[in-house]
């Protein structure tokens, strides 16, 4: 249809690129519901508003990608579900075609995040779990652990402290499934051994976590007071 000389209510247009839309027009633009193809083999399904995605809409890509939710002013706005063609799959809020906000991602590995995402990344307060059965809740930053934070290991280990770009650094404890446990300072996921030793001293132990595993060392003083295996 045709109205003020305007593309006016429902019809199908074929643009000199081979792409396609049929649908509803107002003013000479997609306006309401209506199905665009494109020449390259994407597609969209969904509420238009002045030419643009608005509203609930299906964007299904040749790579065989798929999301399905809100759009606003051409862009993926609000709760949606993009499936990749590897299985991965995220449900939550997006903002400016982003993952943003609250939602959980299901990896193709088995591996499942729950929690705050900012402009694509896990950032805030979320949970991972392993597909191996570990697990880590705490904070995040730029997709890596970031702040304080709990892994807990699938043979019971668990360490709760604080992490930086991925690894445990700063204060933290270690605690072994039997119970033992260690606290103190780590960087970039080792433990940090600090000695006091004492000339009054006859001999010290300290102990230390490596690979999941606490070990103990015991130094004996010299008269001098250096200490030697």
């Amino acid at each position: 249809k045709w109205k003020n000389n305007k593309k006016n209510g429902q019809g199908v247009y074929y643009f000199a690129s081979g792409d396609k839309y049929e649908g509803e027009w107002k003013d000479g633009d997609h306006h309401g519901q209506g199905a665009y193809t494109f020449v390259g083999g994407d597609k969209y399904i969904g509420e238009w508003k002045d030419g643009k995605h608005n509203g609930q809409g299906t964007y299904t890509y040749i790579t065989g990608s798929k999301y399905i939710g809100q759009w606003k002013d051409g862009s993926k706005d609000g709760k949606g579900v993009f499936t990749h063609l590897s299985g991965e799959k995220y449900t939550g809020d997006f903002k400016n075609n982003k993952y943003h906000g609250k939602g959980t991602y299901i990896y193709d590995d088995g591996d499942k995040y729950i929690g705050e995402f900012i402009d694509g990344e896990l950032n805030g307060q979320g949970t991972l779990v392993y597909a191996g059965g570990d697990k880590y809740i705490g904070e995040w930053k730029d997709g890596k652990k970031n702040g304080q934070g709990t892994y807990t290991y699938e043979n019971g280990d668990k360490y709760e402290g604080e992490w930086k770009d991925g690894d445990k650094n700063g204060q933290g404890t270690y605690t072994l499934a039997n119970g033992e446990e260690y606290s103190g300072e780590w960087k970039d996921g080792k433990k940090i051994v600090n000695l006091a030793l004492s000339n009054n001293d006859e001999k010290i132990t300290t102990k230390f976590v490596k690979n999941g595993f606490l070990y103990f060392l015991t130094f004996i003083l010299l008269v001098s007071g250096i200490p030697v295996l």
